[in-house]
């Protein structure tokens, strides 16, 4: 439900109160398109930066088409730090997607205090699509006014 009211809020079609520009008009549209544990990040610098990371950070994906052990690989930096990757099951469709110019985003979209690393950090990577900007409220009801149909009294 969440990712639902995240989609219509980034569509503008949804105002939330205390949401910054919800109210607003938005310019696109985000499309989440995978949700996935952070792989890897025991062997990176996930560890140490875990305490200052937060919910909705933004992360970067960074294809690696040359990885020795994944063709596949897409890395994941959080402040342009290697954080791990997107785990092997999940990269073939991403890396398609970023090696055709596709517009992907990624975030944090969950943290735990987990043992097992694989439960620690999990992230959402969404499709950026541009929407055509909408015509503010009052000039959509200028519009309605003046092609209505005229009523013969």
């Amino acid at each position: 439900m969440a990712i639902v009211r995240q989609a219509l809020v980034a569509l503008g079609l949804v105002m939330l109160p205390g949401v910054p520009g919800s109210a607003a008009p938005s310019i696109e549209a985000l499309i989440v398109v995978r949700s996935s544990p952070l792989a890897g990040f025991q062997f990176h610098a996930g560890e140490e930066l875990f305490a200052q990371m937060q919910v909705g950070d933004r992360l970067v994906l960074v294809r690696e088409p040359h990885n020795p052990h994944d063709r596949n690989a897409v890395r994941v930096e959080w402040r342009q730090v290697k954080l791990g990757y997107v785990p092997r099951r999940d990269n073939p469709q991403l890396a398609r997607q970023m090696d055709l110019g596709a517009a992907l985003e990624a975030r944090v979209s969950k943290l735990r205090a987990a043992r097992n690393p694989w439960d620690r950090v999990e992230f959402e990577v969404v499709l950026v699509l541009p929407v055509a900007s909408r015509p503010a409220p009052a000039a959509v009801r200028q519009v309605e006014v003046d092609e209505a149909p005229a009523t013969g009294r």
